[in-house]
């Protein structure tokens, strides 16, 4: 009774001590959101002179008003030559959009994300979109909020499910943070970092989330990052079109992912210098981009917003679309640090726009208003290119905070995703991690499971006769010391296996039985069987699996030992 107390009193102790920290991550990762916020707004402030360029055409830098709109061209060198040097010194992983390193290191490294990734990830990131960067400011985030919640497990010394729990803590609460959007965080760490959904982990990704968003609030306000209008369906004869933009923007999405890898290959082919220094160098042609449009300066939340309000015409509106997926694309490209949640928001939202724009034209009287079309794609370009529809369907549901946008967002975001599954095996997050070979879908030893089974299998022991007598059996096992034999009829065929078990039972019963009666029918292994073949035959119970050739001759047996032996890495396999 006091050991099953002391047991029950461990157990509570354990949930407390986790509840306390998902609300210290969820405390660490608002600060850490908010303190990013202001890292951008004054690195911007300090680049061009504006708290977000991108709302003031072609102006001048107030700062340096001699470079006239040239400066654009300079910003992004400055801010390569800051932080390309730093990343490459202290933490190369902090190059890029973060969440793929997120999710290997929750899927492949136990959660475990090294400390100083926050530090150089929040510097790297604050300077490249500072400095004209055309990236998004949720994929540092998610990268610093879980090298938080890693660290701090790891000085607790927490078991490697716990780590990688704490550290979609840390990714929710800065999501909720910097979007004002706790569900949208929760979702997004359920289903993008973590890829399944979990009671206890639910419970406290929600806790996290949460506590990130209250802190952020009461820092940054109590509004949305992203003011859009009412939306509304004004006729169910729209319902139709909104299915077709989904169509649409499931291919809009899948073609932000591969434009974004195939101007990241054609930077690694033609860049040949040292990478501390490709940031620099790369930042002369992100600056001609924002020369020539300088809307595509930094996050762009504002241009967004005028997209949504109906303020561009179609050919404009396609131009920022192709405009963001080249400057975005680029400045990934050249080793820049950001993410690509909100470009493919922002690509959503011109491609929603045009298409509302469109209709508009067409039938004014049918189609509704502009700004529906660019908030449903918005949603569902994203759900086409990361393929988490939940997040989608939640994230544009908090932005509006009308719930009349539910039945149509779920209908594009879900025909998108449905594109985006018929086009496309990977999504922007996991392409990244297929290019250096690693598939997350994939069992963790899905490379081990592939290996041929004659790698592991052993010489198979002396088989027993079907007609042998059960005292017979019972010497052998005494001098075999195993638990299972294989059984062959009178040709050397195979009948099936016998556990000494069975034959004690038998014994202990006076059963004269001969050992083919007791032997059980386990079906053998062919010799180009794989490893993990045998290892769901292991799965579902049995023991000692044979392995037999066309003729039904075993030659070769596998069990629990043999596959401890390959699963640990050592050398030859022995008897089971």
């Amino acid at each position: 009774m006091h050991v099953h107390a002391g047991r029950l009193t461990s157990l509570r102790s354990r949930r407390l001590g986790l509840l306390v920290l998902s609300l210290l991550i969820g405390v660490g990762s608002g600060l850490g959101a908010v303190a990013f916020r202001y890292m951008i707004k004054w690195g911007t402030y300090a680049f061009s002179g504006f708290a977000d360029y991108s709302a003031h055409g072609h102006a001048a830098n107030p700062d340096v008003p001699w470079l006239g709109r040239w400066f654009v061209l300079v910003a992004p060198v400055v801010a390569g030559l800051l932080y390309g040097p730093l990343v490459y010194r202290f933490a190369k992983e902090a190059r890029g959009h973060g969440v793929p390193e997120v999710m290997v290191a929750v899927a492949r490294n136990g959660g475990r994300i090294r400390p100083q990734v926050a530090v150089i990830k929040s510097i790297a990131s604050a300077l490249c979109i500072a400095g004209g960067g055309s990236v998004g400011r949720e994929g540092p985030i998610v990268q610093i909020g879980s090298a938080l919640g890693s660290s701090l497990a790891g000085a607790f010394r927490l078991d490697e499910k716990r780590i990688k729990l704490l550290v979609a803590c840390g990714a929710a609460g800065g999501i909720a943070a910097t979007f004002n959007a706790p569900l949208a965080g929760v979702f997004f760490a359920m289903e993008i970092i973590l890829r399944q959904f979990d009671a206890e982990a639910f419970g406290m990704v929600v806790l996290s989330s949460v506590t990130a968003s209250i802190i952020g609030r009461a820092v940054l306000g109590n509004n949305p990052f992203l003011t859009l209008p009412t939306f509304h369906v004004d006729h169910l004869m729209q319902y139709p079109l909104f299915a077709l933009l989904g169509l649409l923007a499931g291919v809009v999405g899948v073609a932000f992912s591969r434009v974004l890898y195939a101007i990241e290959d054609a930077c690694d082919w033609a860049w040949r210098g040292p990478e501390w220094a490709r940031p620099a160098v790369g930042g002369v042609l992100l600056g001609v981009v924002l020369l020539v449009l300088p809307q595509m300066y930094g996050v762009g939340y504002p241009v967004l917003g005028k997209a949504v309000a109906g303020g561009y015409g179609i050919a404009f509106l396609l131009t920022l679309l192709v405009g963001k997926l080249i400057a975005c694309s680029l400045t990934i490209g050249i080793g820049g640090s950001g993410g690509v949640f909100a470009p493919s928001l922002f690509c959503g939202a011109m491609a929603g726009g045009a298409f509302g724009e469109t209709v508009h034209a067409i039938a004014p009287s049918a189609g509704g208003s502009v700004g529906a079309y660019a908030l449903i794609g918005m949603g569902a370009v994203f759900a086409g290119a990361a393929r988490a529809p939940i997040t989608a369907v939640v994230i544009l549901f908090e932005l509006t905070g009308e719930y009349s946008i539910i039945l149509p967002l779920m209908l594009a975001i879900v025909l998108a995703t449905g594109v985006s599954h018929l086009i496309s095996r990977d999504t922007v997050y996991t392409r990244k991690l297929l290019r250096r070979g690693i598939d997350i879908d994939e069992p963790a030893d899905a490379t081990l499971r592939r290996r041929p089974l004659t790698d592991v299998m052993a010489p198979p022991p002396e088989p027993l006769a079907a007609t042998a007598a059960l005292s017979e059996a019972a010497q052998r096992f005494s001098a075999y010391g195993g638990s299972h034999l294989p059984v062959v009829d009178a040709q050397g065929s195979y009948v099936g296996v016998l556990a000494a078990r069975d034959v004690m039972t038998a014994l202990a019963a006076g059963d004269p039985a001969p050992v083919g009666a007791l032997a059980s029918p386990v079906d053998p292994l062919r010799p180009d069987a794989t490893l993990g073949d045998a290892l769901g035959r292991l799965e579902r119970g049995d023991v000692a699996v044979p392995v037999a050739d066309a003729s039904a001759v075993v030659v070769g047996w596998v069990g629990q030992h043999d596959l401890l032996k390959a699963l640990s890495g050592a050398g030859t396999a022995v008897h089971g």
